[in-house]
């Protein structure tokens, strides 16, 4: 499934630099149909732009652990992707498995059925069963916003603030939808300063990472990284560039 791309002006704000752009971009590379060649080129492109990570499925973890090794691109993997229906048990062993493997940060799927059948207290505890066993290493709880109510997210999100998470994530990029800049501010001002924002799903242009920036996101999962980065370095040097979304690996997330 592809989330359609989030549709906004173009921005007319002071432009960040393309360092600062990329250390927000968590490079997507969890497509189920990529190849092992495919893989090894996103951790490429990864490496090229020096994004905050690479999110990769978890049979990939030991690749990109060895491809991204003294680098300063961390491993990022899913936990109960894309459906978050595993048992708190398995969750619990994929993150303990992807660490092992060399995974530096954890992005796990919440329980939707729990939340939006109004069991915060089985969400919060198994959030906070990941977290523990991550070990203080960043933990971003997926709530996949598409299938929520305003009232089912604000509860998801003081649940898996409660539980000690780094960051809330709009959703997996497999949803009917993606990140929605409303959602973006609903997360923004129900967590504090202390929990983080990440936007997924949609996020192929500049200039909607941009307007999700101002609204509070920190962190974005892409799988449009090069269009991103080179549409930014582009406005820099006073050039239109060319952004072809369409052709990244994976595009969608």
């Amino acid at each position: 499934m592809s989330v359609a791309s989030i549709d906004v002006p173009r921005w007319d704000g002071p432009l960040p630099s393309r360092d600062e752009v990329a250390k927000m971009i968590d490079h997507s590379l969890l497509r189920p149909e990529l190849t092992p060649t495919e893989v090894e080129d996103g951790l490429a492109t990864a490496l090229e732009y020096r994004t905050a990570s690479v999110c990769v499925r978890p049979a990939d973890v030991p690749v990109a652990a060895a491809a991204l090794r003294g680098s300063q691109v961390a491993v990022g993997t899913v936990v109960g992707f894309p459906h978050g229906g595993s048992t708190t048990a398995a969750k619990v062993f994929e993150t303990t498995e992807a660490i092992s493997l060399g995974a530096e940060e954890i992005d796990m799927v919440i329980n939707i059925g729990r939340l939006r059948g109004g069991d915060i207290a089985f969400v919060q505890d198994e959030i906070a069963a990941v977290v523990r066993a991550a070990e203080g290493r960043p933990v971003k709880v997926i709530f996949e916003n598409a299938y929520l109510t305003d009232h089912e997210k604000t509860s998801g999100y003081k649940a898996a603030e409660a539980a000690g998470a780094a960051f809330v994530k709009t959703g997996t990029g497999f949803a009917p939808s993606g990140a929605t800049a409303a959602d973006i501010a609903l997360m923004r001002r129900t967590v504090s300063s202390h929990v983080q924002v990440k936007a997924a799903g949609g996020v192929r242009t500049l200039d909607a990472l941009l307007e999700l920036r101002r609204l509070g996101a920190t962190r974005f999962g892409a799988t449009a990284t090069a269009a991103i980065l080179d549409d930014l370095q582009g406005r820099h040097e006073g050039n239109a560039a060319v952004v072809d979304t369409a052709g990244s690996a994976g595009a969608g997330y």
